[in-house]
């Protein structure tokens, strides 16, 4: 592998530190008997580590290349099953039974479609993922802040987010133009009917500057039915959608029915 170029379409970036793989598996709460699921296992830094507690590992690969690179990991760790295909389109109810956790070096471009599946996915406890900074600060961002929106609110109704470590750009290689994070998603009880729910946070970020009011008149919702919604909650009625917490967002979903 030497001579391997790295894909810029697949956003490849390789992690090179050691010590900093070991404390993603220590924030994963990785230990022998888990089954993990590894989302984009590159050329197997990771891959090595989560192999290594004992757990039992399946480690998705798009790239056929990396894929057949990590062939030899499988004889080293019998504990471990390489994947080659996009973990997005698996079926893995034949994989094995219970419950896992995942684990994933997320590029940027796949970071929302591969979160939400594992929030929609009752087989999964939680997910350990290594994201661009930026994300994990709207993963992470408190109702009122600039970062909250709508994938803070999405992930909060099934889940509690926290950032476990900054990650600066020099551990890649190649390096990216951006530092990253490792956050750690809790899965929770659902906050809410979540499809209802999140019909009304689109509307309400939509437009972040108008009122909530007016965001939700704007999404077709009948201004009298909004008022009471949004009165009904304790609200005032020049409230925007970013100072509303998800709990509040499902008490607003359930008037607007």
């Amino acid at each position: 592998m030497e001579q391997f170029r790295h894909s810029h379409s697949l956003g490849q970036n390789f992690l090179t530190d050691g010590n900093l793989l070991s404390a993603i598996v220590t924030d994963a709460g990785v230990t022998a008997g888990d089954t993990v699921v590894e989302v984009g296992a590159g050329m197997g830094a990771l891959t090595r580590r989560l192999a290594e507690s004992g757990a039992r590992v399946f480690a998705f690969e798009i790239d056929g290349r990396l894929a057949e690179y990590l062939r030899p990991l499988e004889e080293e760790y019998p504990n471990l099953t390489v994947i080659m295909g996009d973990f997005m389109k698996a079926d893995m109810s034949g994989l094995f039974e219970g419950k896992y956790k995942a684990v994933a070096n997320l590029p940027y471009y796949i970071t929302t479609p591969v979160l939400f599946h594992f929030l929609d996915d009752d087989r999964c406890t939680g997910a350990t993922v290594m994201v661009q900074k930026e994300v994990a600060d709207r993963i992470s961002a408190p109702p009122g802040g600039k970062d909250y929106g709508v994938l803070s609110v999405s992930l909060r109704l099934s889940g509690r987010a926290e950032r476990t470590r900054t990650v600066g750009r020099q551990m890649f290689d190649p390096p990216p133009k951006v530092d990253s994070a490792v956050v750690r998603i809790t899965k929770t009880e659902p906050i809410g009917d979540k499809e209802g729910v999140m019909k009304v946070v689109r509307a309400a970020f939509a437009m972040r500057r108008k009122t909530l009011l007016n965001c939700l008149c704007s999404a077709g919702y009948n201004k009298e039915s909004a008022t009471a919604a949004i009165t009904g909650i304790g609200r005032d009625l020049s409230v925007r959608g970013e100072r509303l917490s998800p709990e509040e967002f499902s008490a607003l979903a359930k008037f607007l029915q």
